[in-house]
């Protein structure tokens, strides 16, 4: 007698410990993606205690694990709850090497060996070097966000190119929104700045170049051709201290606004009524905030560097990322010209339309099919 016992679906864990920052986007975008896809396997989650309320309305299978990111107890626990699993997909390089069932991780750059060792602390550039090293090769595929970061994986870590995907990451819905719908005013308001203003996005670490904008930003105004204020929504502990004594320096600390954290039910309104973002990056695995803001129709002025030509491809006007005069020159160019911030705003919102999380979890889909052999 034949038996009509269905054979149990096989499960894809993900680790989702880490929601905040560019991991954090891209980790809870494909879940909430995978949520509303008719995939051939079960998608489970490992999440901390204070994200199991809003990660578990689509992602239903969660398992809580409250271990800290790169620690010893990590590399334990994640290999233990995933034992069961037929495959583990881990968005950052701190995989556990105990684990030993079918296994995929996100690098999204390797910025941590590609610059000096003075940008990092000395505890946590050695780690991820030896994880990156240990977690590149362990792994059954490395998926990366740019072309730039599969480039660098491979020359960096010596991986093979086949052992690499490049699946670029979205824009949420969120951003997609219309100007008109926005009361752009009163956005400055809230955060109490003074309108016009120019915008950054992201943290404060060396790589992201935020002296070269401040430099420029100061040119700018000391020689009156501007009268905004500069935003800057982003944080990190080492470096702030610095950031604000450069804008001291400078003589722009009273036109100059340094937000750590802005609500993201805010954030789309704060792309929209900014005059245009700047994305002065040295290196950028991807830079998530350019597609952001052209997805809200703010202009975007980005460094010729890395990543950033890859993603905002013709939507963008560029900068050599050592030139700070040169930097001011197209802020300058830009602001001047109501016909080229047009012509920008709608290239950048056709940009944008091109990079979807519905897009990205579609081929992550693909990705954990072929490996779990059900193609």
């Amino acid at each position: 007698m034949k038996s009509h016992v269905k054979p149990m679906p096989k499960t894809v864990t993900i680790d989702a410990r880490w929601l905040v920052g560019g991991i954090g986007t891209y980790t809870r975008n494909l879940l909430q993606e995978f949520h509303k896809c008719a995939n051939r396997f079960e998608i489970q989650a490992i999440v901390r205690k204070r994200d199991f309320g809003s990660v578990q309305g689509f992602c239903p299978v969660l398992t809580v694990i409250d271990a800290p990111i790169y620690t010893l107890s990590e590399q334990w626990l994640i290999a233990r709850a995933s034992r069961r699993a037929d495959l583990l997909h881990v968005p950052h390089y701190n995989a556990p090497l105990l684990y030993r069932g079918l296994l995929i991780v996100s690098i999204m750059d390797v910025i941590h060996l590609s610059l000096p060792i003075r940008h990092h602390k000395l505890s946590a550039h050695f780690y991820a070097k030896l994880m990156l090293n240990a977690v590149a090769r362990k792994a059954d595929h490395v998926v990366t966000v740019s072309a730039f970061s599969k480039g660098e994986i491979v020359r960096t870590l010596g991986i093979p190119e086949s052992k690499i995907t490049v699946i670029p990451c979205g824009v949420s819905e969120e951003f997609r929104v219309s100007r008109s719908c926005l009361q752009l005013p009163s956005v400055a308001e809230e955060l109490g700045i003074r309108n016009p203003f120019l915008l950054y996005v992201g943290n404060l670490k060396p790589h992201k170049n935020v002296t070269t904008l401040l430099r420029a930003f100061a040119q700018l105004r000391q020689s009156r051709k501007i009268s905004h204020s500069l935003l800057i929504v982003g944080d990190d502990a080492r470096w702030k201290e610095s950031v604000v004594e450069e804008c001291s320096c400078l003589g722009i600390r009273d036109c100059t606004v340094i937000l750590p954290y802005v609500a993201q039910s805010l954030l789309p309104r704060v792309y929209a009524a900014a005059d245009l973002l700047v994305m002065p990056s040295t290196v950028e695995g991807f830079g998530l905030p350019v597609l952001e803001a052209m997805a809200c129709g703010t202009p975007v002025v980005a460094s010729r560097a890395a990543s950033l030509p890859e993603v905002a491809g013709e939507a963008a006007i560029y900068f050599d990322p050592s030139s700070s005069e040169e930097l001011a020159v197209q802020i300058e160019r830009l602001l001047q010209s109501n016909e080229l911030r047009a012509s920008l705003r709608a290239k950048g919102m056709e940009r944008a339309k091109q990079f979807t999380w519905q897009q990205a979890a579609r081929r992550h889909s693909e990705l954990y099919s072929q490996l779990l052999g059900l193609n």
